[in-house]
């Protein structure tokens, strides 16, 4: 399973399957809010929830899931600088989690937990690459939120001086050297940078003079993985003076994140490795084939379990309460979760040109 997934979210996933499976996700900020207030809201959701069960399920199992319910809302922490909460019970689990993004209220019954939220949340850590370029050093920080680490540095030419053609040291014209040898140490840089964005993953921003930035450039494979050129001499700069000439160009978090995640699926449907579409990345994500996943955060679709395991269809009346599907999205989320894969989410509309959905494929 992926090391990255929170301790929470592993539990959740790890959950034997016991319907009925209860989540309500519900705005929680008691320093905003009366705690009079904050406690007749969740009494309503578990009024609602009560109701959604008494429609499915049979008396003793409503009475088992409620009284579980409510002890979770009796023992929550209204001293919490958290912004909502995720309640989540079943016949044979409960559990709640504080979450540090705003939510709209959800209440769901299914036959599992609704995970998108909690992944959701986890997603805000801001972590990003700026690699730091001069025609005599080669600098790369990760930087985030909270830190900003130098991961590389190099600060000689020597090792392509050597490879250059014997026969331009006889050139007159010694700026031809220079531009051949400059091109050499940037050309062994971006063969660096194919092991970094591999392992890493992360918008890249570069820094450099006019000039150095057009010969990388003009040589990169990784053009499609850069931000933003930003243009200017740095080779000086300290850590914390980079930190804080980046903090402009990452201010738009949002942005970032999803120009960087259109880059990874254009760059994935160039090699034939994008599913596009609901049904596709279903079928791609049952064969374990998913290494991201971008949805819009708040896509749902309902559909009904197709002739086999792999394909799905568009729910239509009457259907079988047993190859129901509430939303093929969180099973999919889930399978991608399991299999070692990750989650991106974005906004409403901006993955329109994908069907709302897209997965990027093991290689």
């Amino acid at each position: 399973m992926n090391k990255s997934i929170s301790p929470e979210i592993k539990e959740l996933m790890e959950v034997v399957h016991y319907r009925p499976a209860i989540s309500i996700i519900l705005p929680f900020e008691p320093k905003m809010g009366l705690k009079e207030e904050l406690t007749y809201s969740l009494k309503i959701a578990a009024a609602k929830a009560e109701q959604q069960l008494m429609e499915n399920y049979p008396d003793y199992i409503v009475s088992l899931v409620m009284q579980k319910i409510r002890n979770c809302i009796k023992n929550l922490n209204f001293n919490t600088h958290k912004k909502s909460i995720a309640i989540y019970v079943s016949p044979v689990f409960e559990k709640v989690l504080y979450l540090d993004m705003p939510v709209e209220e959800k209440i769901i019954v299914d036959e599992s937990f609704e995970i998108r939220d909690l992944v959701y949340s986890k997603k805000q850590l801001h972590k990003y690459l700026v690699l730091m370029l001069s025609a005599k050093q080669i600098s790369l920080y990760l930087g985030n939120s909270e830190t900003f680490v130098n991961i590389i540095s190099t600060t000689s030419v020597h090792s392509v001086i050597n490879e250059v053609p014997e026969r331009v040291a006889n050139f007159s014209d010694m700026s031809e050297r220079k531009e051949i040898i400059m091109n050499k140490f940037l050309l062994s840089i971006d063969n660096t940078l194919n092991i970094i964005l591999n392992a890493y993953r992360l918008p890249l921003f570069v820094l450099g003079t006019e000039r150095i930035l057009g010969h990388f450039k003009s040589l990169t494979k990784h053009g499609g993985a850069v931000i933003e050129y930003i243009p200017g001499n740095y080779e000086d700069a300290t850590p914390n003076q980079l930190r804080k000439i980046m903090e402009p160009y990452v201010a738009d978090w949002k942005a970032i994140i999803q120009r960087d995640l259109l880059n990874k699926l254009e760059e994935a449907a160039d090699k034939k490795k994008l599913a596009v579409g609901i049904k596709n990345v279903w079928k791609e994500a049952m064969h374990n084939k998913g290494r991201l996943l971008a949805v819009e955060k708040n896509y749902m679709y309902a559909a009904q379990h197709g002739s086999t395991d792999d394909s799905i269809d568009e729910i239509t009346p009457p259907y079988n309460k047993f190859s129901y599907i509430k939303d093929a999205v969180d099973d999919i989320i889930e399978k991608v979760l399991e299999n070692g894969g990750d989650v991106e989410f974005t906004d409403e509309d901006t993955l329109k040109d994908y069907q709302h959905i897209a997965l990027v494929q093991y290689h």
